[in-house]
């Protein structure tokens, strides 16, 4: 028997690449149900996403999945054409110029006339064309990594309201070659980064839409995987309390009852897999515990036609870390995606939390829905209640990138390869999107196969 211990978006897609090899699997999840941080709602014909609401299109380990499970007809792309973001700064919404790929700037006319950024700042971003690589470059943190090309106003109003949405982290922890690896390749080859991006576009093919997601939400995803894995994937929802070695693979406790596994898939945060693996190597375990977490809500506001007194337009927006009360982003997600809502409706989707901003996880919904409402008067001008709404929390739910990160996988990868059928899976080893996930779980799959 092969064990898989994490019913997430990881756990589920070794458990389906297992099947495929015609491998039987025993998945545990200590949660009543299964998907991890994907949980999809539906309400009234509205699509509430309480985790993430799509996946990046450039990698595709997750469309290839969708494609063997048959969902290919219900992939959406998001609404490009309506992409405008928004940063809140100086009491208004201010639009991300046109040409941004990230934080880096490739047109000339947006960023002179934008409001974000002064003057001295666009000077420094014309002048870092000619940008040299460094001779001998340190690991450097996003902070540090960006204001070395463009200046601290940038990292301010850019670098970490861009990459706070996505890893809810400061951009002085993360690491750069962990966070911005792309980027990093470019400054060594090219030392402007500005000039990396401008090449980059003109070798890529003509892209597609930036995100996808599911028609009737990522939960689809979840729900496929469960369904067409069968019976080849036994599911035991209770707690892995111990793991143990044992004649020809590891004991599992679980519900107080033994399980029998040849190989196990560890499919779960860091710090839950550092407590199986502290009574097998200590140092792998510590390892383990040293990656860091950040915590998260979001808070999903639906308004009926006519009930939502703004004009929503682009995306959403963002806000800067030392403008937050409650909301650090926003997302209209009745815009970005087709088929989220009926028509007329608005789907207003906070994020809140964050490192530095944990605490509002342990208020009361009463008073989270409070603090949004007045911030929604304070960003956006509306006063009016909505109709619904949704609040999801995620303790501990995303991998930070810190300092070191890349390092400390390496050496992890290393140690585990003293327990030939011991295998890891999930956001902390190679990205924290889904594609990422998919892959670790996928490699997984392939080693076990491999070894049977």
């Amino acid at each position: 028997m092969i064990a898989v211990v994490g019913g997430g978006i990881s756990g589920l897609s070794a458990a389906w690449y297992l099947s495929r090899a015609g491998l039987e699997c025993t998945l545990i999840e200590k949660q009543a149900r299964l998907g991890g941080v994907i949980e999809t709602g539906y309400q009234e014909g509205c699509v509430l996403e309480g985790g993430p609401d799509s996946f990046l299109a450039a990698k595709p380990e997750a469309l290839e999945l969708i494609r063997e499970l048959g969902l290919e007809d219900e992939v959406i792309s998001s609404n490009d054409s309506q992409r405008v973001t928004y940063i809140w700064k100086d009491r208004r919404m201010i639009p991300l110029p046109d040409g941004l790929m990230m934080m880096v700037p490739t047109r000339i006319a947006p960023m002179v006339t934008t409001p974000l950024v002064g003057w001295r700042t666009k000077i420094r971003m014309g002048l870092e064309y000619f940008h040299r690589a460094p001779a001998h470059a340190v690991e450097r943190s996003v902070a540090e990594f960006i204001g070395e090309h463009y200046g601290q106003e940038t990292v301010d109003f850019l670098a970490e309201p861009l990459l706070s949405g996505v890893y809810g982290g400061s951009p002085q922890a993360l690491s750069a070659d962990s966070v911005l690896t792309r980027f990093v390749e470019m400054e060594k080859k090219y030392g402007s980064l500005t000039r990396g991006v401008l090449a980059s576009r003109r070798n890529a093919s003509p892209g597609g839409a930036i995100f996808r997601s599911l028609k009737h939400g990522l939960g689809s995803l979840v729900e496929a995987l469960r369904r067409q894995t069968g019976d080849r994937m036994r599911v035991v929802h209770g707690e892995v309390e111990a793991l143990d070695p044992a004649a020809g693979g590891y004991r599992l406790r679980v519900n107080g009852e033994w399980l029998e596994a040849a190989h196990v898939v560890l499919a779960l945060p860091a710090y839950a897999s550092s407590r199986l693996l502290a009574p097998f190597d200590a140092e792998l375990a510590r390892l383990l515990a040293t990656v860091d977490y950040g915590s998260s809500m979001t808070v999903t506001l639906v308004y009926r036609p006519g009930h939502l007194d703004h004009e929503t337009r682009g995306f959403g927006f963002l806000v800067p870390r030392g403008d937050v009360r409650f909301i650090r982003a926003c997302t209209w997600a009745h815009r970005k995606f087709p088929h989220r809502a009926p028509e007329g409706w608005s789907i207003v989707r906070c994020f809140l939390g964050g490192k530095g901003h944990e605490a509002v996880l342990d208020l009361s919904d009463e008073a989270v829905l409070e603090g949004v409402a007045e911030d929604m008067v304070r960003l956006m001008g509306v006063r009016g209640a909505p109709d619904f709404h949704r609040i999801t929390r995620w303790r501990r739910g995303m991998a930070q990138y810190t300092l070191g990160h890349a390092h400390r996988v390496s050496q992890m990868r290393a140690r585990l390869a003293a327990f030939p059928n011991l295998h890891l899976a999930g956001n902390f080893l190679a990205g924290i999107g889904i594609p990422d996930c998919i892959q670790t779980a996928k490699a997984a799959a392939a080693r076990i196969r491999a070894a049977c």
